[in-house]
């Protein structure tokens, strides 16, 4: 029986215990994904367009940091990956935007009565600088995944001058995402 705000609150406690208890299969998949950069004025990373000297090359929008975080949660699933799922050698996938791909990989997790925990991405360039638009980029990958901000990490590192990330040839990035599923399997 719920009379007062105390009551409502412990409610929501317990049905929160009792739907983490029913998804006690817990998994970790990771992602990595690479771009080169082209000619351009801007590049589109974590769902963000920010403007930059030029803009990385791919089928999709090339967004590195998405593209990262699909593998990982068809990875915790299980599904194979980006490429199995949206081939560039299919034409409707030119320009996509690739929230698509994530979205998909999401709506997959939920026709398997999961839910995404946690999502963590790195960034691995030398520039554009990250930090400016890191609070954006993790509301952004919030909205697309459905979680709260606070299941989102966005971070960057350089690659200390070293290697096609170090001379500014493009960039890359990782991602780990964390999900939970019925120990049953069982799919609606």
């Amino acid at each position: 029986k719920i009379t007062t705000a105390e009551d409502l609150a412990e409610a929501e406690t317990r049905m929160t215990i009792d739907r983490f208890a029913a998804l006690a299969d817990v998994r970790v998949g990771w992602g990595y994904d690479v771009h080169a950069f082209e000619s351009g004025d801007r590049v589109t990373l974590c769902g963000v367009e920010i403007a930059h000297e030029a803009k990385l090359n791919g089928h999709s929008d090339a967004d590195v940091a998405l593209h990262a975080l699909t593998d990982a949660i068809l990875g915790a699933l299980g599904d194979g990956d980006i490429g199995a799922h949206f081939p560039p050698s299919q034409p409707q996938w030119r320009g996509c935007a690739s929230s698509v791909f994530v979205r998909d990989a999401i709506a997959r997790l939920k026709r398997r009565n999961g839910m995404l925990a946690h999502v963590d991405i790195t960034l691995v360039a030398e520039a554009p600088k990250i930090g400016p638009h890191r609070e954006v980029m993790r509301e952004t990958v919030a909205a697309i995944c459905e979680i709260s901000i606070d299941r989102v990490g966005v971070k960057a590192t350089t690659n200390e001058k070293l290697g096609f990330v170090g001379r500014r040839e493009g960039i890359a990035a990782m991602a780990s995402a964390t999900v939970r599923l019925p120990l049953d399997g069982a799919e609606s």
